[in-house]
């Protein structure tokens, strides 16, 4: 049997619970994984929440999370390039959570661990790290461009600040009051948008618009930027579809492909890009952890250790 985090009925975190379910097998082109670490992404409350059945559906109970790190136990059929005992890390497989002891990766969303990377700094990249990597990718910033980034305290934001200036850009990044001094510690020009002056401010540092906007923030966070969006303007946002359209902005995706994954982890290994994994929580507190990225107070990443079970739960 594999202990694993998760919940039995859509709805609030009262339903959240700790499973013993039976470790899975790994169908062609997966790989079984002993999870060392599992990274928590708001996507995981929506999930809980019912937010995300049209296009994710679930046989409850489901185990919570979607990004792992740890080492192959057991391959599917056909699986090549990797063998039981290689550390590895990725994206789960639909329906298969990565809070848990053991969880499914699809070998097209996994990637080799190389010397240097943590299994919790490995498991804060599948989600975040490549969403902000496709994200830079498709709004296709040149050197000494400029981008502006809402919600850059986040763990998106934080990965999207720090590959833009790795790529030669100019980062201007707004984010809460209590989160600016981490953003302008990873390099950007911070901006407080619960302060007074942040109008002014944006106007100051982007007196020309923005050339580029990373949207992570939704709603209404775009009707806030009146004269900083030009024509020329490329935008990729979370917000609404109504709203996108209204911007001329793309949806905000991901692919997390091996590749991507792969030169993630190079730039991890090699300084230049930190996953800013600000909390590790033991496997014990899966809950805790879950319910601080859903409050919307964490800055950067949040880690579950699920090898730390020192008071582990009573299942």
């Amino acid at each position: 049997m594999s202990l694993a985090y998760g919940f039995a009925a859509y709805g609030g975190p009262e339903l959240q619970r700790f499973l013993d379910l039976p470790v899975p097998d790994p169908r062609p082109g997966e790989v079984l994984v002993e999870v060392r670490a599992a990274g928590v992404n708001p996507v995981d409350w929506k999930v809980r929440a019912g937010m995300q059945r049209a296009f994710l559906p679930l046989t409850l109970p489901a185990v919570l999370g979607r990004e792992v790190a740890g080492t192959v136990l057991r391959t599917g059929p056909g699986v090549t390039g990797l063998a039981a005992g290689d550390r590895v890390f990725g994206s789960t497989v639909g329906g298969s959570g990565g809070y848990a002891e053991r969880a499914l990766l699809p070998v097209e969303r996994a990637a080799s661990m190389p010397e240097g990377l943590s299994f919790t700094d490995a498991a804060a990249l599948p989600i975040a790290a490549a969403t902000a990597h496709d994200a830079l990718a498709a709004l296709a910033l040149t050197a000494g461009e400029t981008l502006l980034i809402l919600g850059a305290g986040g763990g998106v934001g934080t990965a999207a600040v720090q590959l833009a200036l790795v790529g030669g850009a100019r980062v201007v990044g707004l984010s809460s009051a209590a989160k600016q001094a981490p953003v302008e510690a990873l390099g950007a020009a911070a901006v407080a948008y619960d302060r007074d002056d942040a109008p002014s401010r944006l106007r100051e540092l982007l007196p020309d618009g923005a050339r580029a906007v990373l949207d992570l923030v939704g709603g209404d966070a775009l009707h806030g930027l009146t004269g900083l969006l030009t024509a020329r303007t490329r935008v990729i946002s979370v917000a609404a579809e109504e709203t996108r359209a209204r911007y001329g902005a793309l949806p905000l995706s991901r692919t997390g492909d091996t590749a991507t994954l792969s030169r993630l982890a190079g730039l991890v290994a090699g300084g230049r890009l930190d996953p800013c994994v600000r909390r590790v929580f033991p496997f014990a507190a899966a809950g805790e952890a879950l319910a601080l990225v859903e409050d919307g107070h964490a800055t950067g990443k949040v880690v579950i250790d699920v090898t730390a079970r020192a008071e582990g739960p009573d299942v």
